[in-house]
């Protein structure tokens, strides 16, 4: 017979204390606590992990479930095999350190580290009218490095859709970090997305001229989607999340990526970035005429003219 937990109206003024926003739910009480993306769930009853499981955000990294007695063996193995915790009246006690005091990071209080509130794109950094790169490699240079004899060399100006995007990544211990800004780089022509630093190339709006500029095939929308499935998995980290079985302490590593709210790309424009592409009967390359990276045809880097 399921009845009220004599020990719940304590725990809720500790949870509430600890920093957790509290909500009643049809099968317990939620805490969750944003700064370090932690959720406990007060489970009313014998309800199975799977059922409650619908209760918890999606986002969080650290989640427990606490029983008043014993779920039994498949309930645990149940919430094992989702990283799910599972805590009763035994091993509560020796829990509460880590449920209640925040984990290592930067201080909680700072504004930006709240999940609560969604990040905004960041500010756009590059100018209006036809952007395009400054080459830092000249015709000997691109001679030198192709290392090939007798390839005629053209300078090419390959289209990228370049947007600016803030990112929040979570800590190793599943906070959520500092919001630091990059630019994200999608190649108009086969969709591969770099990450660039504003410092480490030179935006020009001096009219291109007579110059061989090529025609995006990709669209700003299909570069979009690109742009935020490709930051998504690179900020993605490990983080280590506790669970204890009895008298045991497991540790398991997880890979989060930023949440829905954790990553804000601008306003992409259209940049053109030179490319020498050097010819002759014995095949072709190119090379990235600002950081000199070689390209190769077939390299899926629809480069073909």
């Amino acid at each position: 017979m399921e009845g009220p937990d004599p020990a719940a109206p304590v725990l809720r003024r500790l949870l509430e204390a600890a920093g957790y926003r509290l909500e009643d739910r049809r099968s317990g009480l939620l805490a969750v606590r944003a700064a370090d993306r932690r959720v406990v769930f007060l489970v009313q009853g014998r309800r199975s992990p799977t059922e409650v499981e619908e209760e918890l955000p999606s986002d969080m990294v650290h989640r427990s479930l606490v029983y008043d007695e014993d779920p039994g063996s498949i309930a645990r193995e149940i919430a094992s095999n989702r990283g799910i915790e599972i805590l009763d009246a035994c091993s509560l006690g020796p829990a509460l350190g880590e449920l209640l005091l925040p984990g290592p990071g930067p201080a909680v209080d700072d504004p930006r580290l709240s999940a609560d509130r969604p990040l905004e794109a960041p500010a756009q950094i590059l100018p209006e009218g036809e952007l395009s790169l400054r080459p830092r490699l000249g015709r000997p240079d691109a001679e030198a490095m192709s290392g090939v004899d007798g390839l005629r060399y053209t300078l090419r100006f390959v289209p990228f859709f370049v947007a600016p995007y803030r990112v929040r990544v979570a800590t190793p211990q599943g906070n959520p970090g500092l919001p630091s800004d990059h630019l994200v780089a999608v190649n108009a022509l086969s969709g591969r997305v770099e990450v660039w630093e504003a410092a480490d190339r030179e935006l020009s709006t001096d009219a291109l001229g007579p110059i061989e500029k090529l025609v995006p095939v990709i669209t700003e929308s299909m570069a979009a989607t690109s742009a935020q499935e490709a930051l998504r998995k690179r900020h993605t980290v490990s983080v280590d999340h506790t669970e204890q079985h009895g008298g045991a302490i497991i540790i398991e590593r997880r890979r989060v990526a930023p949440g829905g709210s954790d990553l804000r790309i601008g306003t992409p424009v259209l940049v053109y970035v030179p490319y020498w592409y050097g010819e002759g009967s014995e095949g072709r390359i190119v090379l990235d005429a600002v950081t000199g990276a070689r390209r190769l045809p077939g390299e899926s880097e629809l480069i073909d003219v």
